[in-house]
């Protein structure tokens, strides 16, 4: 189905820098608790993430934003690792929520990083928080890690070669590498082929800076060697109050194993798996998506 339009675009003031954003539906008019769509990378760009504003067809404004860095907000390509840090982006969300005016009440739908970043928001109890989505996330870099390496051990030997020799040597930007790269995203990140336009033009803002991606993350999704490569929010998970959904793909390089902390220790949790699908079914399987995100989002305002 198409991406719906946005009813307004903007940008707002964050410690001087510009966070933009858009808002799909009206806030306000509704009724309806907002959604905010945090997008992963770090450093990715909204993009991707569109389909999700169709939960507009259900009566809900989504709110998305491209975090400081990336996309149409501002970009800092001179700033070292010590400045992009995971307390950065949880002020700039503040920030956001505060600006917008939905601070009071909204909920979170974080994608990959943006999952880590939501758990790392909810875990501080905001007041306004109404439910949880963590999308495609891990619990610890190091489950992400162990993973990535599972499915690494399946790919076929010459492309796992291929990354091996390229990473030793630090040529993680030959041609050769890439190509080994796709074999692991067009299995594990994105399946639908042909790419969806959205989908490449969050690619196009890594490429067109990778400041903030190749700072905290790495150079691809399974070679994790940035500033990120410890996090972890285990230990914080249980200070989670609010109702959450997990939400992973069969072939996701998000594995069960990464999740599975997320299920086992916040107290209302539910998770649902999406068949076909890899570490994109807001895009693989946008029409069940839609539908389960957003009765989840229906229940937990029922709940109120």
């Amino acid at each position: 189905m198409p991406i719906p339009e946005p009813n307004h675009t903007g940008t707002i003031d964050f410690n001087g820098w510009s966070t933009w954003y858009r808002i799909t539906g009206e806030p306000g008019e509704s009724g309806r608790t907002p959604l905010v769509v945090l997008h992963g990378g770090p450093g990715a760009g909204h993009d991707y993430t569109l389909r999700i504003a169709g939960i507009v067809q259900q009566g809900r404004p989504v709110v998305h934003y491209d975090q400081l860095g990336i996309g149409r907000s501002t970009h800092l390509p001179d700033e070292g690792a010590d400045f992009w840090t995971v307390q950065l982006f949880l002020d700039e969300l503040d920030n956001l929520l505060r600006q917008l005016g939905i601070a009071d009440a909204y909920h979170l739908l974080g994608q990959s990083w943006g999952g880590m970043l939501a758990a790392e928001h909810a875990v501080s109890r905001p007041s306004g928080l109404r439910g949880l989505v963590i999308a495609n996330s891990p619990a610890s870099m190091e489950l992400w890690l162990a993973g990535a390496a599972e499915l690494r051990s399946a790919l076929p030997p010459e492309v796992q070669e291929t990354l091996l020799a390229h990473e030793a040597a630090g040529t993680t930007d030959h041609p050769d590498y890439q190509a080994a790269e796709q074999v692991f995203y067009e299995r594990h990140v994105c399946r639908t082929v042909p790419v969806p336009a959205e989908v490449q033009a969050t690619w196009d803002n890594i490429a067109a800076d990778p400041t903030v991606y190749h700072t905290m993350n790495g150079p691809n999704e399974f070679h994790v060697v940035g500033t990120m490569k410890d996090w972890s929010v285990v230990d914080r998970l249980h200070l989670i109050d609010v109702p959450t959904l997990l939400v992973s793909g069969r072939h996701d390089e998000a594995t069960p194993d990464t999740l599975r902390p997320f299920a086992d220790l916040i107290p209302d949790v539910r998770w649902h798996m999406f068949e076909h699908s890899s570490h994109m079914p807001h895009v693989e399987e946008e029409e069940l998506y839609l539908q389960i995100v957003g009765d989840f989002l229906d229940s937990t305002d029922l709940s109120d």
